[in-house]
């Protein structure tokens, strides 16, 4: 198998491992003042847009924000319309994964600075107790995807070399239908459509697709995460 290709399968393995440790750290951490928050602040639809992109960029989960919204709903606390406002909300916080990325994943490379905080996250959840321990299974995790997010760029430009944007269904309207379909199918593989739009900044950055077949394949992300 192409190094290409196993780089970027491994770097892709490790950036979802990263979300998964740094989702369920930031839950233990804050998960109880999330909540109160939601139902503190959450009054209209405006205020809930922002407490739903607040609390999804903290999650970075945007499945976690919109089950939270859809119980409080069912147990009276909120209304439908603040729910509503909390769900649109968080698929705004889910795109900080993508500002993140693209403004210091690609100009810095901070994996090589990642790699030593692995460690400290480590030590701390080893020897810490409670909170530190905690925070050190965030630090862990978050520097896993920033690790995971080098080497998914090195086999990307891997890739770049034998696949280009005429490598994918032409750039029509059932071309972008086939995308979008391929968009459903990774986030239902990968269940994170950060893991997506990652992928496909990775790829559109290292000329693998255009920026057309790249905003296809993020409506398709969009779209496999609700199921």
């Amino acid at each position: 198998m192409d190094a290409g290709i196993i780089d970027s399968i491994g770097g892709l393995g490790l950036f979802l491992l990263g979300m998964v440790i740094l989702t369920s750290g930031l839950k233990d951490l804050a998960g109880g003042t999330i909540r109160r928050m939601i139902a503190r602040f959450t009054k209209s639809i405006p205020s809930g847009i922002v407490t739903g992109v607040i609390v999804t960029a903290i999650l970075q989960s945007s499945s976690a924000t919109t089950v939270t919204a859809v119980g409080f709903a069912g147990a009276g606390l909120l209304t439908l319309t603040e729910s509503l406002g909390i769900v649109f909300g968080a698929n705004l916080g889910t795109t900080v994964t993508g500002w993140i990325v693209v403004l210091f994943g690609f100009k810095l490379k901070l994996g090589q600075i990642a790699f030593p905080l692995v460690l400290v996250g480590v030590l701390l959840n080893l020897f810490g107790k409670k909170h530190i321990a905690l925070i050190g299974f965030t630090i862990a995790g978050f520097s896993l995807i920033f690790v995971g997010l080098d080497i998914l760029q090195e086999g990307m430009s891997g890739l770049a070399e034998m696949v280009s944007p005429e490598s994918f269904p032409q750039d029509s309207w059932l071309g972008r239908l086939l995308l979008l379909l391929i968009g459903v199918g990774i986030v239902l593989l990968t269940q994170s459509s950060s893991a997506g739009v990652v992928m496909a900044l990775t790829a559109l950055h290292s000329g693998a697709i255009s920026l057309a077949q790249a905003g296809a394949l993020v409506i398709g992300f969009g779209i496999g995460t609700t199921f």
